[in-house]
């Protein structure tokens, strides 16, 4: 069996109340006029250095309209799979069953906090367009490949884009991962690759910079507080693992397959 002293069924009183202190913190710094102001203020200038290179820098163009298309986020979703169930690189061999079950069920706790804190924004009139919508000079990359956004979901607008989905899963994979990490190197290495790809949505105008810092940062706070520093992961891994323990034995006899952490036996 995976490993069990992963995650542990007990309260973390002072870690949950800090996660929850920083997510507050955020929103309100976030609600308050002037921080709101600067924001915007930064996030403008941020927008277009990251923007207008797309309408005269042919390799930039290329590169972040591919990076926007559903296909990329598939393979990004892979990437970060891979690297939480790679056996003895942050997590040990036998832990990485129950990290991934710990993992999504910490993302599926997400997802609830995100949608109840969107129809909270919703009703309280604090939602706002990407800056593709509202911005002069941006540079939309529908309209420079309009077959694009109808055929592979390319996305560089939003009319709701504060949270940041796209970054909060990112965010909380690098949270999760940076809890179990060793190393320095680890760190960076998950870190930089968590904004490398939160860049294609700032990019192409899909998102503010806040609905990244402040937005997705917020709701992945809340999640970590919730999902790991509470019996929470713990129970829910539990679970996940006697669900499926008779299809991992399947899966254990079949050649190759059975070689990855993730199926074998501790």
């Amino acid at each position: 069996m995976a490993d069990q002293t992963l995650f542990h069924a007990k309260w973390s009183i002072r870690r949950l109340l800090l996660c929850n202190l920083i997510a507050l913190g955020l929103l309100g710094v976030w609600v308050w006029p002037t921080g709101q102001a600067l924001f915007n203020q930064f996030d403008t200038w941020f927008f277009h250095l990251l923007n207008r290179p797309l309408g005269h820098n042919v390799v930039w163009l290329h590169i972040w309209t591919v990076a926007s298309l559903r296909p990329f986020d598939v393979l990004v979703g892979l990437i970060l799979l891979a690297l939480l169930i790679k056996g003895d690189w942050v997590l040990k061999a036998a832990q990485v069953r129950a990290a991934m079950f710990g993992f999504v069920s910490i993302l599926i706790l997400l997802l609830i906090i995100r949608t109840l804190f969107s129809k909270w924004l919703d009703h309280s009139g604090l939602q706002h367009d990407s800056p593709s919508m509202v911005l002069e000079g941006a540079v939309h990359l529908s309209d420079i490949f309009p077959t694009l956004e109808k055929t592979w979901e390319l996305k560089d607008r939003s009319s709701q884009s504060f949270p940041g989905d796209h970054a909060s899963v990112l965010l909380i994979w690098a949270m999760f991962l940076s809890v179990f990490s060793r190393t320095l190197l680890q760190r960076v290495l998950i870190w930089g690759l968590a904004l490398l790809f939160m860049l294609p949505r700032l990019v192409a105008g899909a998102h503010w910079g806040q609905d990244d810092y402040i937005g997705g940062l917020l709701i992945a706070f809340l999640a970590l507080g919730w999902g790991y520093y509470t019996p929470f992961a713990a129970i829910a891994s539990s679970l996940w693992l006697k669900a499926t323990a008779p299809i991992f034995r399947l899966l254990a006899k079949i050649p190759v397959i059975n070689r990855m952490s993730l199926v074998r036996e501790a």
